[in-house]
């Protein structure tokens, strides 16, 4: 019987998740784990030995050192051949964020929705949102509400946001491919591309009725992936502490 592979623990989440030659449009890409960046991050950004990076990393030394190796065999790809570098999955577990306000207690059949949020609306740039009205349903009903701050959190520190307020869905404009990956690696549903009052989108959703665009991103190089928003995640691999056999 195969051995259950060992979630690995991410500090933090990346903040910039694609990386593109200028000089030349390529649809080839090379796919980077997040657990591949967090190695890196820990190895060469932070100067760390192989087994201090696997004490936080929450894996065996050797782990590492495969991990390490394959993330730099991808780099070299992507940077000798012209290929995109996309980071995004992996068998992950991501460290918690701190959240200092009191956010409202989720029942156990709860569906918690959260909306980029500003005067009433759905604000439009998912990046810079400084705030989210959070909804909890039950049985296509919403059954409780609260806005909440972002206290400043960035891109990247925003799908961490999310999901340490433990929800499920979020409703959204535009949204960049990045932030995209990473609210798919912590296991957070996306509905972008709408637009209008925030209380009846949640509505919507709750009900199974709203309608939002799949396609929609507002990324500076004007691609969007198909298959890397939303939920999904390659086979074999998990987000938000899930994890599968090899």
């Amino acid at each position: 019987m195969p051995r259950p592979v060992r979630c690995r623990r991410i500090e933090r989440l990346p903040v910039y998740r694609s990386f593109s030659p200028d000089d030349i449009s390529t649809e080839e890409s090379v796919r980077m784990t997040v657990d591949e960046y967090e190695a890196l991050r820990l190895l060469d950004a932070e100067g760390l030995t192989q087994e201090a990076c696997a004490a936080r990393m929450n894996i065996a030394r050797t782990t590492v050192t495969a991990i390490y190796d394959g993330a730099r065999k991808k780099v070299a790809d992507a940077l000798v051949h012209g290929k995109r570098l996309l980071i995004t999955g992996g068998c992950c577990e991501f460290e918690p964020i701190e959240i200092d306000q009191d956010i409202m207690k989720k029942g156990s059949s709860t569906m918690r929705i959260a909306v980029t949020y500003e005067n009433g609306d759905i604000f439009q740039h998912f990046g810079h949102s400084e705030q989210f009205k959070l909804y909890d349903a039950e049985n296509g009903k919403i059954v409780s509400e609260q806005i909440v701050s972002t206290n400043g959190s960035g891109h990247g520190a925003l799908a961490g946001f999310l999901e340490a307020a433990k929800v499920d869905a979020l409703i959204c404009g535009g949204i960049g491919m990045g932030a995209q990956m990473a609210l798919a690696d912590a296991g957070i549903r996306l509905f972008a591309g709408v637009q209008g009052d925030a209380d009846k989108a949640a509505k919507a959703l709750a009900e199974g009725d709203l309608k939002y665009d799949p396609d929609a991103h507002c990324d500076h190089h004007g691609h969007s992936h198909e298959g890397e928003c939303g939920h999904h995640h390659p086979e074999g691999e998990c987000g938000h502490g899930r994890c599968h056999q090899d």
